[in-house]
C-alpha cells in the first residue's frame, strides 16, 4: 500500500496495530510507533488491515523510545519496508549522513521497494528563526519525498513564523509536513494543512497522545474538513 502525499494524509499514531479498525474512519493512514512496541516486525507481519502504514522508529535522542543502538534501529526500519502494509518510513534529518549507523542503506532499501520516505526533524526546546526552519526543511527535502518539522511554540509569533514557512515552501512546490507541538501550538495541527502541510498526526485516543498539543483523531478530522 503506497502512501502518496499529493494531498493531506491524517495518520492515526499508535503502538497498537489492533487500533487499525476503530481509526479506518477518520485517518488515511497509520503511523505505526515501532520504538513504543516491544515486537514490531512481528505486529507488521500480523497487520490485516486496509490503511497503509507509515513507520516510524523514533530514536530516544530525537523524543522516542529507542534506547539502543541506531544501527540496529534502522535496520529494523528497513526491514519494515519489506512488509507491503508499510508505504511510507520515517527518517530523522539528523541521522542522515552517519555512515557508521547505515542511514542511507535505510533510504535506497526503501527507495528500491518504492516506500514514500519522510524526513523529519523536531525541536523539543522552542521554535527557530523563521529562516533556520526554511533551512531544514529545505534540506530535509534533499533525502525525502516530505520533509517534516516539529517544533514546540511558546507564543503566537513562534506559529505565525511556522505557518509562514510552510506557505513560503509550499509556494515554491516543496513537499512539507510542519506542526507546532505544546499548548501554543496545538491549533498548528489544524491550521497547518491550510498553508500546504500534508502530514498530521492524532492518536485514537487522546489519552495516547505520542506529541505534546495532540488533537485526538476525531477531533483532528473534524477540524482539518471544516478548515479545508
Amino acid at each position: 500500500m503506497s502512501l502518496e502525499f499529493d494531498e493531506f494524509v491524517l495518520a492515526a499514531s499508535t503502538a497498537d496495530l489492533s487500533e487499525e479498525p476503530a481509526a479506518r474512519e477518520h485517518a488515511d493512514a497509520i503511523e505505526f510507533r515501532m520504538d513504543l512496541t516491544d515486537e514490531p516486525l512481528e505486529a507488521l507481519e500480523n497487520y490485516d488491515g486496509e490503511l497503509p502504514i507509515l513507520a516510524t522508529n523514533r530514536a530516544a535522542w530525537e523524543g522516542g523510545e529507542w534506547d539502543g543502538d541506531d544501527e540496529k534501529r534502522l535496520e529494523v526500519l528497513a526491514e519494515a519496508t519489506g512488509f507491503d502494509a508499510v508505504g511510507a518510513i520515517d527518517v530523522e534529518l539528523e541521522a542522515i549522513g552517519d555512515d557508521e549507523i547505515g542511514t542511507d542503506a535505510v533510504l535506497e532499501t526503501a527507495r528500491e521497494r518504492d516506500v514514500s520516505i519522510i524526513v523529519s526533524a523536531h525541536d523539543f526546546e522552542g521554535t527557530p528563526p523563521r529562516g533556520e526552519m526554511v533551512s531544514t526543511l529545505t534540506e530535509a527535502g534533499k533525502y525525502g519525498d516530505v520533509a517534516k518539522l516539529a517544533v514546540t511554540a511558546e507564543s503566537k509569533s513562534d506559529t505565525i513564523a511556522l505557518l509562514s514557512a510552510t506557505e513560503q515552501l509550499t509556494y515554491h512546490g516543496d513537499t512539507v509536513a510542519t506542526m507546532a507541538m505544546g499548548e501554543a501550538g496545538s491549533h498548528t495541527r489544524a491550521v497547518a494543512p491550510v498553508y500546504g502541510s500534508k502530514i498530521g498526526y492524532a492518536p485514537v485516543d487522546a489519552a495516547d497522545a505520542t506529541a505534546p498539543g495532540q488533537y485526538d483523531l476525531e477531533t483532528l478530522s473534524e477540524l482539518v474538513t471544516a478548515l479545508n
